[in-house]
């Protein structure tokens, strides 16, 4: 339940909201061609997809805003490739265009969310509702962005705690998702209700998982990504998702307040960990918990309780990015070149991009997961497949080493920082090692168990050969021929022929068959430290191998 507004609470002057879900798709049926460029199955609907490519902001040069311009110059060269592409290449090969395609869709205008039973709806404008592709990756990341003016802190609180939830956690007494809204709204532009959420709908939850072994979604975000489909229901759909992450969605949030320095530290503590709402006077967690607080999720470069004009301060926990500044001061709210402008484009590609290196880093070791456990060594199709599917997946991921991964974004000392905090909680650098070692104990594998049939190869062909040099040495000596058949009829000849044909490939293939207890004998027989007896019963167990006994 929500806690009770206070008069005195503090306003939300502005609040806007960007939730983020990165979600895997799931990969065509074994084989199929891998799918490198998903959007296009998109395009391939039609008019009936909601989903519509956007331009970028390289279109025109007398439509390029200066807040264009610094939001492209924010970055380092080889994140502005991957963000823009390269104009002057876009029919060549290599980067191109850029790797990321965005669609959007705009049926949706307004959302109306009901947090619980004895709180009035609140109603968000919708500012976008858009879907990320990447090239050659089984990731897309839905983000969806929404704004509300004056709000009680309280609410804007709960509104954080609650409305990114995919699924419930847990059900109420009265039925209701628990730390879930009550209900959510997808509205058009003329007010009709497009889909509406089904928390409380424990039957199906509980039924699905029993059933999949996988959670389901509520209606309201399984109703935004269509035509997509969830994995494991019988919704028909052009892209089967599943979901890779926690089941709260990573979001940035922005606050907008009359006095900053007002706010006190447990309303600080609530707005960058995203818990529950709770009185300013006290604190969501222990004091010994949030002993560090300020020096582990708190950016103050920009704020100093004891002087006005610092009054911007960045909060961040790795799955939440929060701006608080004052509502008053104009680079703070300017949409254009202010802190606002910078919050919706520059904070959210950082954002953006360190969701989507956690998100295909998790995707790679499942990959790796699934590829383990389907391999059945006994089976040489299972080994056949596994050697396939681990090249495939050693391939993306030197792929997305040098497309895709990179541990600086910008040379701009806050943008720098704040994407160094970020990755930081978000701890993708020690993921990235973990996954590269186990791709290379992967590969190492795959190349160690190659020698080993090279070497077993070897040895039977020694041993053949070694065979054969008997044969050889003993009929050809000096050019001898111990049967002079020259003057034979052909028929004769072709007779001959054959029958040492036969004989000849009997030999080698009973050779071949016994060459690994065959290579044993050839190294006793040359090994000094053996007795005579000891070699000849080598050679025995060649012939006569006693049987186990059944267990």
């Amino acid at each position: 339940m929500s806690q009770p507004v206070s008069q005195n609470a503090p306003i939300v002057r502005h609040f806007r909201q960007i939730l983020l879900w990165p979600l895997q798709i799931m990969r065509p049926p074994a084989g199929e061609p891998h799918i490198s460029k998903y959007w296009e199955l998109l395009e391939a609907v039609g008019d009936a997809c909601p989903w519509r490519e956007v331009d970028d902001e390289f279109g025109h040069p007398e439509d390029f805003q200066e807040r264009h311009y610094k939001e492209f110059i924010t970055f380092l060269p080889y994140v502005q490739r991957f963000l823009y592409g390269e104009g002057s290449r876009a029919g060549q090969a290599g980067y191109g265009k850029s790797p990321i395609r965005v669609f959007r869709r705009r049926d949706i205008s307004r959302m109306r969310v009901i947090l619980d039973q004895q709180t009035p709806p609140l109603l968000f404008q919708v500012a976008h509702v858009d879907l990320h592709f990447f090239y050659d990756l089984d990731i897309i990341i839905l983000a969806v962005e929404f704004f509300a003016n004056d709000l009680p802190l309280l609410l804007v609180e709960d509104v954080l705690f609650k409305v990114g939830r995919t699924y419930p956690g847990f059900w109420e007494a009265d039925g209701q998702g628990g730390q879930c809204p009550y209900r959510v709204e997808w509205l058009s532009a003329s007010g009709e209700t497009l889909a509406v959420s089904d928390y409380e709908n424990r039957r199906k939850y509980l039924h699905f998982v029993c059933q999949n072994r996988t959670p389901n979604i509520s209606a309201h975000w399984e109703f935004l990504l269509r035509p997509l489909a969830l994995y494991n229901t019988s919704q028909e759909g052009v892209i089967r998702y599943r979901q890779i992450e926690y089941h709260r969605m990573p979001l940035l949030a922005y606050v907008s307040v009359n006095d900053p320095q007002a706010l006190t530290r447990g309303d600080f503590a609530r707005l960058a960990l995203i818990t529950k709402a709770g009185p300013s006077d006290t604190l969501p967690y222990s004091e010994a918990e949030l002993a560090h607080f300020e020096q582990q999720y708190c950016y103050d470069k920009f704020w100093d309780p004891t002087n006005p004009a610092l009054s911007s301060r960045y909060l961040c926990c790795g799955h939440a990015f929060v701006v608080v500044g004052k509502a008053s001061e104009r680079f703070f709210a300017d949409p254009e070149t202010g802190l606002l402008g910078q919050f919706r484009h520059q904070y959210f590609l950082v954002n953006l991009i360190a969701h989507f290196h956690k998100a295909t880093l998790m995707l790679f070791s499942e990959w790796l997961v699934m590829a383990i456990s389907q391999l059945e060594i006994r089976d040489m199709d299972s080994v056949k497949s596994f050697k396939r599917e681990i090249r495939r997946v050693m391939e993306t991921f030197l792929r997305f080493t040098h497309r895709y991964w990179f541990h600086e974004v910008s040379n701009q000392a806050q943008a720098r920082d704040l994407f160094r905090l970020l990755t930081g909680h978000l701890d993708t650098d020690r993921i990235y090692e973990d996954v590269s070692a186990a791709v290379k104990e992967m590969n190492q594998y795959l190349d160690s168990d190659g020698l080993r049939r090279q070497a077993n190869t070897v040895v039977r062909l020694t041993v053949v050969t070694t065979l054969g040099l008997i044969a050889t040495v003993a009929t050809g000596f000096l050019g001898m021929n111990i049967f002079d058949e020259a003057d034979n009829p052909i028929w004769g000849k072709i007779l001959i022929f054959f029958g040492v044909l036969t004989p000849s490939v009997l030999l080698v293939i009973y050779a071949v068959t016994k060459s690994k207890a065959l290579s044993d004998f050839l190294e006793a027989l040359s090994d000094d430290r053996l007795r005579w007896r000891d070699k000849w019963g080598v050679l025995f167990r060649v012939f006569y191998r006693p049987r186990e006994p059944r267990r």
